[in-house]
């Protein structure tokens, strides 16, 4: 199985509108790069906390997904993030998650934050919740609602 075909296959309009790439995605790691473009930053121009948040926070949904039973969703718990280092406009942002806790009814996610030379930028650790036989729910106005 193509483990990216999952992801791929699960719209997340917000994760488009960031300009999430996946690199690579499996049960135990999932990796994606993000520009950063000027939209996304704050002043000077580096990257808005909350848009490195919001990156991570998808790549633990994505890994989340990837484990989930079937019929399952999940949302995110919480999250806590450290930032060390600024990442300037026009540069990219490398992201890697990986499983601190796979349990039944919560998963504990860890995004590293890079840039492409290797240097940490920030690190995301967030609690995912398994919402057992719940499929997700169609947005309002969405024809599959009907």
């Amino acid at each position: 199985m193509d483990s990216l075909k999952t992801p791929r296959e699960t719209s997340l309009p917000f994760a488009e509108l960031l300009g999430i790439r996946l690199r690579a995605a499996t049960p135990d790691r999932v990796e994606a790069e993000m520009e950063v473009r000027n939209e996304l930053c704050t002043r000077p121009a580096v990257l808005h906390g909350g848009a490195m948040m919001a990156f991570a926070d998808t790549l633990g949904a994505y890994a989340a997904l990837l484990n989930l039973p079937e019929g399952a969703a999940t949302t995110t718990l919480e999250s806590k993030t450290n930032f060390f280092a600024a990442a300037p406009v026009g540069g990219t942002v490398i992201g890697e998650c990986t499983p601190l806790h796979h349990g039944r009814r919560t998963m504990v996610w860890q995004t590293r934050v890079s840039a492409t030379d290797g240097r940490l930028l920030g690190l995301v650790t967030q609690t995912q919740m398994v919402l057992e036989g719940r499929p997700p729910r169609p947005a309002k106005g969405d024809p599959a609602k009907a």
